[in-house]
């Protein structure tokens, strides 16, 4: 089948750099890398970015999650940016500018980028799912669940998968993988049973990360007393040892130097154990021999050595990157790729097959904790206030 080809832009928000991917067809032919701090300081350079590379469509950073959206279907896309999106408020960015969170600066040039491309694209921008969202996973799976994996992780996911196929050559419904998404600040684990997301852990619900404390004990909420929106980016080892480059938990772990020998073990073993956690729910799990490393971290030789130790009966292989790519991650890869199919082009097939396009509903959907019941109404509320035709689920 030929497909006309369509230049789509897709923008990957990272926690270090912003990475701004141009597809047509099946092949990378923009990629630009941006450090977030810098972005922070001038929000500009990412409107350049997307506006030099004169795009078909563009993908905007998705965050949490939204069922498929179009521009022209978004009301007011800085609320929509930072009330479904960001899960956050106008209220918490300023409390978050207060007490100098670059992530709430970062949610501002989000929300003032959308707000750009919807003007200038309309129909032609594209929202994305997170993981929650999709139908590929059961109910069951997703209770009390609200990040099982942001929309980067799908995107990371959705190219792991292509490229394992076409490296392999089977079909879609072959690919029987776990995909392991290795992020500057978060993790995810991710299984893939013939070539749908069945599961996953990440964010806040997988193991310590860099940033995150991961699965929080709730003792440690009950006795906290009032948490910020901020708050869910902080406790991992870079805060508890107070550095903040993995190289130096590297150089410690090989130097058998404490604490930070022991708190980079514990970053390692807690991703083995998010793995071996989504294992289990294969319906054969001997047939899921591959794992296929993704993100900013999966790139670190020693973080590999130790997982190939913890799961010695497993392959683990680094994801292969869509031709034309050298500098892109896999997530902005996937964010280009996955509204390069959405736009009925080449990944069509994949973004079908993966029930992307059917995705519905709100991240807060499953929630079940009754001190969570106003946020979950509220959000349904806004999400049907804030979008033109929202895709609840029946």
């Amino acid at each position: 089948m030929v497909f006309e080809a369509k230049r789509v832009v897709g923008i990957d928000p990272g926690t270090k750099s912003f990475d701004v991917v141009c597809v047509e067809g099946s092949r990378v032919v923009y990629e630009k890398s941006i450090d977030t701090v810098e972005l922070v300081k001038k929000p500009e350079l990412l409107i350049d970015a997307v506006n030099e590379v004169g795009a078909d469509y563009v993908v905007a950073p998705s965050g949490y999650g939204v069922p498929v959206t179009r521009g022209d279907e978004v009301f007011d896309a800085e609320k929509f940016t930072i009330e479904i999106l960001l899960l956050s408020s106008e209220e918490d960015i300023r409390r978050g500018f207060e007490l100098g969170e670059i992530g709430a600066q970062v949610y501002v040039a989000m929300a003032k980028l959308a707000k750009h491309i919807v003007g200038s694209y309309g129909s032609r921008v594209f929202f994305i799912p997170s993981i929650v969202l999709l139908p590929t996973i059961p109910f069951y799976r997703k209770l009390n669940k609200i990040d099982m994996g942001t929309a980067d992780k799908l995107a990371a996911t959705f190219i792991a998968i292509h490229t394992f196929a076409k490296d392999k050559g089977i079909d879609y419904s072959d690919v029987n993988i776990i995909v392991a998404e290795l992020g500057y600040g978060y993790n995810a684990a991710i299984a893939v049973e013939n070539g749908e997301i069945v599961d996953a852990v990440g964010g806040t619900t997988a193991s310590i990360g860099t940033l995150t404390a991961g699965s929080l004990d709730l003792e440690i909420v009950a006795h906290a007393g009032k948490w910020e929106r901020w708050d869910v980016f902080y406790g991992g080892i870079f805060h508890f040892a107070k550095a903040y480059d993995l190289n130096i938990f590297v150089k410690a772990y090989e130097n058998s130097e404490e604490p930070l020998a022991s708190l980079f073990t514990s970053f390692v073993e807690g991703i083995a154990k998010d793995i071996a956690k989504v294992k289990t729910v294969f319906k054969n799990p001997k047939k899921v021999e591959t794992i296929v490393l993704t993100g900013r971290h999966s790139k670190v030789p020693l973080v590999v050595k130790l997982l190939r130790e913890y799961l010695p009966d497993m392959e683990i292989r680094p994801c292969g990157m869509l031709e034309g790519a050298s500098i892109s991650k896999e997530a902005g890869q996937g964010y280009a790729a996955i509204g390069e199919g959405l736009a009925g082009g080449y990944f069509s097939k994949l973004v079908k097959h993966m029930g992307i396009d059917k995705a519905c509903g709100t991240v807060a959907d499953y929630v079940a904790h009754p001190r969570a019941e106003e946020f979950k109404n509220n959000l349904v509320k806004r999400y049907k206030e804030l979008v033109k035709n929202p895709r609840l689920c029946k």
